[in-house]
C-alpha cells in the first residue's frame, strides 16, 4: 500500500506522520532528529513510499541529504508553501498539524 510521510523538524525531535493512499493516519511519532532514528522508524512501519515531505529549515537539507542515501523518496517544501497549504485546509500550525499536512 501506497504511503506518504509529513515530517515536521526541530533541534531535538521531529514530528513524523505516515498516512496511506486514502488519507488514513497509519502511524504518528516523535524521534530523534537524526536520518538513522527517522529512517528506522520508516521501516518499521512497512509499506511503499511515494514522498516523505520536510519543512525547509536550518537542519532539512541534512536530512534530506541522509534520508535519500537511504533509497526514501525525499522533498523540501518551501515553509511558506507549507503554511498555505495548511491555512486553506483551515488547520492551526503546531508541530503534529505540521508533520500531518505536509505529505500531501
Amino acid at each position: 500500500m501506497a504511503h506518504f510521510v509529513g515530517l515536521d523538524v526541530s533541534v531535538k525531535e521531529t514530528s513524523v506522520c505516515v498516512v496511506d493512499d486514502a488519507g488514513k493516519v497509519v502511524c504518528e511519532r516523535k524521534v530523534p532528529t537524526e536520518p538513522d532514528d527517522i529512517a528506522v522508524l520508516l521501516t518499521s512501519v512497512g509499506g511503499d513510499y511515494v514522498r516523505v515531505g520536510i519543512e525547509a529549515g536550518p537542519l532539512s537539507q541534512w536530512l534530506v541529504n541522509g534520508l535519500a542515501e537511504v533509497g526514501l523518496p525525499v522533498i523540501c517544501v518551501e515553509t511558506r508553501h507549507m503554511k498555505a497549504l495548511l491555512q486553506a485546509q483551515q488547520i492551526n500550525k503546531s508541530d503534529r498539524n505540521d508533520a500531518r499536512g505536509s505529505p500531501r
